[in-house]
C-alpha cells in the first residue's frame, strides 16, 4: 500500500510539473530562446519580409534617407573644415597678423585708425622683437591692369622681399624683387598665376611690361599655384614693392596690415607682449590709451573656426537625425498594420504551442532587419552623393569611419525601438480572441 502511495505521489507531482511547464511555455514566461529557436524566427521574419516587397522598401526608404542625410551631411562639414584648415594653414606657419585699429571699438573706424600702422613699424619690429623671424607689410588696392589688348581687373599688393617667405608662398619662374627693388622703388612686378593666365596666355611674361593705372611695371616674377581661399582667389594678384606702391602707385603713408612669422607657436603670448610693447612706445601710447592695432594669430583663428565648423556639423546631423527617427516611426507604423493583418496567423501559432517570446521576437527581427538593410543601403547612398558633391560641385567632402558606424548603429537602435511596441502588442494577443479576429 505504501508503495502504491508513493507511485501515485510521484504520478501526481510529475502532472503538476508538465502542466506548470506547459503554461511557462505557452505564456513565455521563464523560457528563453534555444539557438535553433532563434534561427527559425529569423527564417521566418526575412519570409515576411520578402512576402511584402514594396511594402518593406517603402518601409526602410524612411531610413534610407535618413542614414544618407547622416553620412553626407557630416561629410559635408568634415570636408568644409578640412578645406578651411588647409587654407588658413597655406597663409603660413607662425604667423601673427597686425591691423590697424583697436579691437575694442569694433568693425567701424576712423581715419586715424586705418593709418596707425606705418613701414617704420615693421622695421622697427622686425630688428627689435626678439621673437620675430621676418616680417612683412602690406597695401593693396584692386587696379586695372592692361597688356597689349587684353586687361583684367586684380587686387595690386605691394610687399617686401619677406613676402614668400611669411605668407608661404613660392615663386614658380623668374624671380622675386629684391632689397634694393624696394628701396629705390622700382617699377617690377610678379605675378599671381591667374594673373599671368589671363593676359599671358600663350607667351612667357618674363621681361615683358604691363601698365598699372598710368605706371608701367616690368614682371619679374610668377608665383606658384595657390588656391582658393573661401571666395577669394590667391592667385588673382600682382605684387610691387611696398615703397613703391606707398610713393609711386597709390600716394600713401601707411600699411593696411603688418605679418609677423614667429619663431614658434609656443612663444605665442610673449611674442605677442614683445610686439605689443614696441608698437606701443613707437606709437608713443600712454598707459591710459588703448592699443592702436590688433594682433591675432593664425592659430587662435584655426581653432575658432574648427569650433564653427564643427557646431555646423552637428547641426547638419541633428538635422539628419530628424529624418532618420521619422523613418523609425514609420517602421513602427507599419509593423502596427502588420500585427492588425497577421492576428489570425499568430492565434494560430500561439494555439498549437508558440510562445509570446517567439510571436515577440519574430515581430522584432522582423523591425530590425528592416532597419539594418535600410541602414547600410543608407550608408552606400551616403558616400555616393558624398562623392557626388565632391565631383560636380568641387566641394571637398570626407567621409569618416565614425559617422558610418554611429549612422549604422542609430539605425539599429531606430529599429529595436520603434519596433518593440508592435512586437509587445503581438506577442500579448490573446489566442482565442486573435482566432476569432475577420
Amino acid at each position: 500500500d505504501g508503495e502504491i502511495v508513493s507511485d501515485r505521489k510521484n504520478k501526481h507531482d510529475k502532472e503538476e510539473h508538465d502542466t506548470e511547464y506547459v503554461f511557462k511555455k505557452r505564456s513565455g514566461k521563464g523560457v528563453f530562446l534555444s539557438p535553433t529557436e532563434l534561427i527559425e524566427n529569423i527564417g521566418m521574419a526575412i519570409y515576411s519580409i520578402f512576402s511584402n516587397k514594396l511594402r518593406t522598401f517603402l518601409t526602410m526608404l524612411g531610413v534610407i534617407i535618413g542614414v544618407a542625410s547622416v553620412i553626407s551631411m557630416i561629410s559635408i562639414g568634415e570636408g568644409a573644415s578640412a578645406r578651411i584648415t588647409e587654407n588658413i594653414s597655406r597663409m603660413g606657419a607662425n604667423l601673427l597678423m597686425i591691423s590697424p585699429g583697436s579691437s575694442t571699438r569694433g568693425p567701424v573706424r576712423t581715419m586715424a585708425d586705418r593709418r596707425s600702422l606705418s613701414y617704420e613699424d615693421m622695421v622697427e619690429i622686425e630688428s627689435r622683437a626678439n621673437l620675430v623671424v621676418r616680417a612683412d607689410a602690406n597695401f593693396s588696392r584692386n587696379q586695372q591692369i592692361v597688356y597689349q589688348n587684353r586687361n583684367w581687373n586684380t587686387r595690386v599688393e605691394g610687399s617686401t622681399p619677406n613676402f614668400p617667405l611669411v605668407r608661404n608662398f613660392e615663386v614658380e619662374t623668374g624671380s622675386f624683387f629684391t632689397d634694393e627693388d624696394n628701396r629705390l622703388t622700382r617699377r617690377v612686378a610678379v605675378l599671381g598665376k591667374t594673373v599671368a593666365r589671363e593676359l599671358f596666355p600663350d607667351e612667357d611674361p618674363i621681361g615683358e611690361y604691363i601698365r598699372i593705372r598710368n605706371d608701367i611695371y616690368q614682371v619679374a616674377g610668377v608665383l606658384a599655384e595657390k588656391g582658393s581661399s573661401g571666395w577669394r582667389d590667391e592667385d588673382d594678384l600682382i605684387l610691387i614693392p611696398l615703397l613703391t606702391a606707398m610713393k609711386r602707385q597709390f600716394g600713401v603713408d601707411y600699411v593696411s596690415q603688418i605679418n609677423v612669422s614667429i619663431v614658434s607657436n609656443d612663444y605665442l603670448d610673449e611674442a605677442i607682449a614683445e610686439i605689443t610693447a614696441i608698437l606701443r612706445e613707437t606709437h608713443r601710447l600712454r598707459e591710459d590709451q588703448e592699443d592702436d592695432f590688433t594682433i591675432r594669430a593664425q592659430a587662435e583663428i584655426l581653432e575658432t573656426v574648427n569650433e564653427t565648423t564643427k557646431s555646423f556639423t552637428f547641426l547638419l546631423a541633428g538635422i539628419a537625425v530628424v529624418s532618420l527617427v521619422v523613418g523609425g516611426i514609420g517602421i513602427m507604423n507599419i509593423m502596427l498594420v502588420s500585427v492588425t493583418e497577421r492576428t489570425r496567423e499568430i492565434g494560430i501559432r500561439k494555439a498549437i504551442g508558440a510562445r509570446g517570446v517567439d510571436i515577440l521576437m519574430q515581430f522584432l527581427i522582423e523591425a530590425i532587419l528592416v532597419s539594418v538593410t535600410g541602414g547600410a543601403i543608407g550608408i552606400l547612398v551616403g558616400v555616393g552623393v558624398g562623392h557626388i558633391i565632391s565631383n560636380f560641385a568641387g566641394w571637398q567632402t570626407i567621409v569618416s569611419q565614425d559617422s558610418v558606424v554611429v549612422a549604422f548603429l542609430f539605425s539599429t537602435a531606430v529599429g529595436l525601438f520603434f519596433g518593440f511596441y508592435p512586437a509587445k502588442k503581438a506577442s500579448g494577443l490573446n489566442p482565442i480572441d486573435a482566432l476569432r479576429y475577420e
